[in-house]
Protein backbone atom coordinates (compact mmCIF):
# COMPACT_ATOMS: atom_id res chain seq x y z
CA UNK A 1 0.00 0.00 0.00
CA UNK A 2 1.46 3.80 -0.38
CA UNK A 3 2.81 5.56 1.96
CA UNK A 4 0.83 8.93 0.69
CA UNK A 5 -2.67 8.64 1.61
CA UNK A 6 -5.63 10.71 -0.43
CA UNK A 7 -5.88 14.10 1.36
CA UNK A 8 -9.73 15.62 1.97
CA UNK A 9 -8.46 18.57 0.31
CA UNK A 10 -6.57 16.71 -2.72
CA UNK A 11 -9.70 14.80 -2.81
CA UNK A 12 -11.90 18.42 -3.41
CA UNK A 13 -9.34 19.43 -6.29
CA UNK A 14 -9.39 16.17 -8.41
CA UNK A 15 -13.62 16.19 -7.86
CA UNK A 16 -13.54 19.45 -10.27
CA UNK A 17 -11.03 18.72 -12.66
CA UNK A 18 -11.10 17.06 -15.88
CA UNK A 19 -9.19 13.86 -17.00
CA UNK A 20 -8.00 15.50 -20.01
CA UNK A 21 -6.51 18.31 -17.56
CA UNK A 22 -4.75 15.63 -15.65
CA UNK A 23 -3.48 13.77 -18.34
CA UNK A 24 -1.57 17.45 -19.68
CA UNK A 25 0.00 17.92 -16.11
CA UNK A 26 1.13 14.13 -16.13
CA UNK A 27 2.17 14.48 -19.74
CA UNK A 28 4.35 17.38 -18.23
CA UNK A 29 6.17 15.14 -15.49
CA UNK A 30 6.78 12.46 -18.65
CA UNK A 31 4.21 10.01 -17.88
CA UNK A 32 2.22 9.60 -20.55
CA UNK A 33 0.17 6.11 -20.06
CA UNK A 34 -1.75 6.84 -17.51
CA UNK A 35 -5.19 7.09 -19.23
CA UNK A 36 -6.97 3.76 -18.81
CA UNK A 37 -7.66 3.15 -22.52
CA UNK A 38 -10.73 2.01 -24.17
CA UNK A 39 -12.74 2.25 -21.07
CA UNK A 40 -15.96 4.37 -20.44
CA UNK A 41 -18.76 5.18 -18.02
CA UNK A 42 -21.26 2.56 -17.92
CA UNK A 43 -23.73 5.38 -17.67
CA UNK A 44 -22.60 9.62 -16.82
CA UNK A 45 -22.92 10.65 -13.33
CA UNK A 46 -22.27 14.28 -14.27
CA UNK A 47 -19.38 14.31 -11.21
CA UNK A 48 -16.19 13.23 -10.88
CA UNK A 49 -14.74 9.77 -9.62
CA UNK A 50 -12.04 10.14 -6.99
CA UNK A 51 -10.46 7.21 -4.48
CA UNK A 52 -6.97 5.41 -3.94
CA UNK A 53 -6.98 2.29 -6.22
CA UNK A 54 -7.55 -1.27 -4.62
CA UNK A 55 -6.76 -3.86 -7.41
CA UNK A 56 -7.76 -7.59 -8.67
CA UNK A 57 -5.83 -9.29 -11.06
CA UNK A 58 -7.76 -11.75 -13.54
CA UNK A 59 -5.39 -14.25 -15.70
CA UNK A 60 -6.80 -16.79 -17.70
CA UNK A 61 -9.25 -19.11 -16.85
CA UNK A 62 -8.51 -23.14 -16.61
CA UNK A 63 -11.52 -25.17 -17.24
CA UNK A 64 -10.60 -27.72 -14.52
CA UNK A 65 -10.40 -24.48 -11.60
CA UNK A 66 -12.96 -22.67 -12.80
CA UNK A 67 -16.44 -24.12 -12.66
CA UNK A 68 -19.86 -22.47 -10.69
CA UNK A 69 -19.04 -24.17 -7.80
CA UNK A 70 -16.08 -21.97 -6.87
CA UNK A 71 -18.35 -19.38 -5.90
CA UNK A 72 -19.38 -20.86 -3.09
CA UNK A 73 -15.97 -20.58 -1.75
CA UNK A 74 -15.71 -17.70 0.96
CA UNK A 75 -12.50 -17.09 -0.32
CA UNK A 76 -13.35 -16.84 -3.74
CA UNK A 77 -10.88 -13.90 -4.92
CA UNK A 78 -13.24 -12.27 -6.83
CA UNK A 79 -16.07 -12.13 -4.20
CA UNK A 80 -13.46 -11.24 -0.93
CA UNK A 81 -12.08 -8.70 -2.93
CA UNK A 82 -15.46 -7.47 -3.23
CA UNK A 83 -15.71 -7.81 0.39
CA UNK A 84 -12.64 -6.16 1.59
CA UNK A 85 -12.21 -3.57 -0.46
CA UNK A 86 -12.00 -0.32 1.86
CA UNK A 87 -14.63 2.50 2.05
CA UNK A 88 -13.86 5.42 0.13
CA UNK A 89 -11.88 2.99 -2.89
CA UNK A 90 -11.70 2.42 -6.03
CA UNK A 91 -12.53 -1.08 -7.47
CA UNK A 92 -10.07 -1.89 -10.35
CA UNK A 93 -9.78 -4.92 -12.09
CA UNK A 94 -7.56 -6.56 -14.40
CA UNK A 95 -9.89 -8.33 -17.08
CA UNK A 96 -6.84 -8.39 -19.69
CA UNK A 97 -8.70 -6.37 -22.10
CA UNK A 98 -11.26 -8.91 -22.76
CA UNK A 99 -14.89 -8.39 -22.38
CA UNK A 100 -15.68 -11.80 -23.48
CA UNK A 101 -16.58 -12.65 -20.29
CA UNK A 102 -17.94 -10.40 -17.68
CA UNK A 103 -15.65 -8.63 -14.88
CA UNK A 104 -18.56 -8.81 -12.38
CA UNK A 105 -22.42 -8.18 -12.37
CA UNK A 106 -25.17 -5.97 -10.89
CA UNK A 107 -25.07 -8.00 -7.47
CA UNK A 108 -21.60 -7.88 -6.55
CA UNK A 109 -21.01 -4.13 -7.58
CA UNK A 110 -24.31 -3.53 -6.07
CA UNK A 111 -22.61 -4.56 -2.92
CA UNK A 112 -19.42 -2.84 -3.08
CA UNK A 113 -21.23 0.44 -3.42
CA UNK A 114 -23.30 -0.10 0.30
CA UNK A 115 -19.76 -0.99 1.86
CA UNK A 116 -18.78 2.41 0.68
CA UNK A 117 -17.04 2.09 -2.55
CA UNK A 118 -15.92 5.54 -4.75
CA UNK A 119 -16.57 3.10 -7.92
CA UNK A 120 -15.08 0.50 -10.23
CA UNK A 121 -13.22 0.11 -13.20
CA UNK A 122 -12.42 -2.63 -15.10
CA UNK A 123 -10.95 -2.91 -18.69
CA UNK A 124 -13.26 -5.98 -19.48
CA UNK A 125 -17.09 -5.58 -19.54
CA UNK A 126 -19.86 -5.78 -16.67
CA UNK A 127 -23.12 -8.20 -17.09
CA UNK A 128 -26.22 -6.59 -15.81
CA UNK A 129 -24.81 -3.51 -17.28
CA UNK A 130 -27.77 -1.59 -17.32
CA UNK A 131 -28.99 -2.09 -13.54
CA UNK A 132 -25.22 -1.07 -12.95
CA UNK A 133 -25.09 2.03 -14.78
CA UNK A 134 -28.20 3.04 -12.49
CA UNK A 135 -26.00 2.67 -9.35
CA UNK A 136 -25.51 6.26 -7.77
CA UNK A 137 -21.68 4.50 -7.82
CA UNK A 138 -19.60 5.31 -11.02
CA UNK A 139 -19.06 2.59 -12.95
CA UNK A 140 -16.61 1.87 -16.19
CA UNK A 141 -15.83 -0.59 -18.34
CA UNK A 142 -15.29 -1.74 -21.64
CA UNK A 143 -18.54 -2.87 -22.93
CA UNK A 144 -21.67 -5.26 -21.24
CA UNK A 145 -20.54 -8.75 -21.22
CA UNK A 146 -22.97 -11.47 -19.89
CA UNK A 147 -20.87 -14.64 -19.53
CA UNK A 148 -19.67 -14.98 -16.22
CA UNK A 149 -16.78 -14.39 -15.83
CA UNK A 150 -15.47 -18.39 -14.81
CA UNK A 151 -16.08 -18.47 -18.55
CA UNK A 152 -12.43 -17.33 -19.17
CA UNK A 153 -11.01 -15.60 -16.36
CA UNK A 154 -9.55 -17.04 -12.97
CA UNK A 155 -9.70 -14.10 -10.40
CA UNK A 156 -6.31 -14.60 -8.82
CA UNK A 157 -4.40 -11.28 -7.20
CA UNK A 158 -6.03 -9.02 -4.75
CA UNK A 159 -4.28 -6.10 -4.25
CA UNK A 160 -1.21 -6.48 -6.15
CA UNK A 161 0.02 -4.22 -9.38
CA UNK A 162 -2.01 -4.64 -12.45
CA UNK A 163 -2.25 -3.22 -15.85
CA UNK A 164 -5.67 -2.01 -16.71
CA UNK A 165 -6.30 -0.76 -20.03
CA UNK A 166 -2.24 -0.35 -20.94
CA UNK A 167 -2.22 2.07 -17.67
CA UNK A 168 -0.07 0.54 -14.46
CA UNK A 169 -2.03 0.48 -11.45
CA UNK A 170 -0.09 0.38 -8.35
CA UNK A 171 -2.25 -0.18 -4.98
CA UNK A 172 -2.79 2.97 -3.53
CA UNK A 173 -2.65 4.97 -6.47
CA UNK A 174 -5.12 7.80 -7.19
CA UNK A 175 -7.80 6.80 -9.79
CA UNK A 176 -10.06 9.91 -11.25
CA UNK A 177 -12.54 8.98 -13.58
CA UNK A 178 -15.03 11.36 -15.70
CA UNK A 179 -17.97 11.42 -18.04
CA UNK A 180 -14.95 10.75 -20.95
CA UNK A 181 -12.64 8.25 -18.86
CA UNK A 182 -10.47 6.81 -16.31
CA UNK A 183 -6.93 8.45 -15.22
CA UNK A 184 -4.20 6.89 -12.93
CA UNK A 185 -2.60 9.50 -10.81
CA UNK A 186 0.75 8.14 -8.96
CA UNK A 187 0.14 8.64 -5.36
CA UNK A 188 3.18 10.70 -4.73
CA UNK A 189 2.17 13.32 -7.13
CA UNK A 190 -1.64 13.46 -5.81
CA UNK A 191 -1.03 16.41 -4.36
CA UNK A 192 0.85 18.34 -6.62
CA UNK A 193 -0.72 17.13 -9.82
CA UNK A 194 -4.36 18.23 -8.11
CA UNK A 195 -3.61 21.81 -7.37
CA UNK A 196 -1.45 22.32 -10.81
CA UNK A 197 -4.76 20.90 -12.24
CA UNK A 198 -6.74 23.06 -10.73
CA UNK A 199 -4.97 26.38 -11.69
CA UNK A 200 -4.72 25.04 -15.34
CA UNK A 201 -8.74 24.77 -14.98
CA UNK A 202 -9.40 27.84 -14.30
CA UNK A 203 -6.96 29.48 -17.05
CA UNK A 204 -8.79 27.38 -19.25
CA UNK A 205 -12.38 28.66 -18.74
CA UNK A 206 -10.59 31.61 -19.29
CA UNK A 207 -9.94 30.50 -22.48
CA UNK A 208 -13.09 29.24 -23.54
CA UNK A 209 -14.86 32.56 -22.68
CA UNK A 210 -12.40 34.66 -24.90
CA UNK A 211 -13.07 32.11 -27.42
CA UNK A 212 -16.24 32.43 -27.80
CA UNK A 213 -15.98 35.87 -27.68
CA UNK A 214 -14.03 35.87 -30.91
CA UNK A 215 -10.27 35.79 -29.47
CA UNK A 216 -7.69 34.01 -31.17
CA UNK A 217 -6.27 30.85 -29.61
CA UNK A 218 -2.73 32.41 -30.90
CA UNK A 219 -0.88 33.95 -27.74
CA UNK A 220 -4.02 32.91 -25.72
CA UNK A 221 -3.88 28.78 -25.64
CA UNK A 222 -1.20 28.60 -24.34
CA UNK A 223 -0.52 31.87 -22.98
CA UNK A 224 2.65 33.56 -24.28
CA UNK A 225 1.38 37.41 -24.42
CA UNK A 226 1.71 39.31 -21.27
CA UNK A 227 -1.89 41.19 -21.98
CA UNK A 228 -3.68 37.76 -22.09
CA UNK A 229 -1.95 36.71 -18.76
CA UNK A 230 -3.10 40.16 -17.68
CA UNK A 231 -6.72 39.87 -18.53
CA UNK A 232 -6.64 37.12 -17.11
CA UNK A 233 -5.66 38.04 -13.58
CA UNK A 234 -8.32 40.63 -13.78
CA UNK A 235 -10.97 37.45 -15.34
CA UNK A 236 -10.12 35.78 -12.01
CA UNK A 237 -10.19 38.76 -9.63
CA UNK A 238 -13.73 39.39 -10.85
CA UNK A 239 -14.67 35.76 -10.47
CA UNK A 240 -13.70 34.69 -7.67
CA UNK A 241 -10.93 32.10 -9.10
Amino acid sequence: MTDHPLTDATRAKLEQVSVATLATALYKRGLRHQVIQDVRPVAPKGRNMVGPAFTLRYMPAREDRNQLVEFRNPDHPQRKAIETCPPGHVFVMDSRKSATAASAGDILITRLMMRGGAGVVTDGGFRDAMNIGQLDMPAYHARPSSPTNLTTNEAIDINVPIGCGDAPVFPGDILVGDDDSVIVIPAHLADEVAEEAVEMTAYEDFVIEQVRGGATIIGLYPATQDENLALFKEWRAKNGR
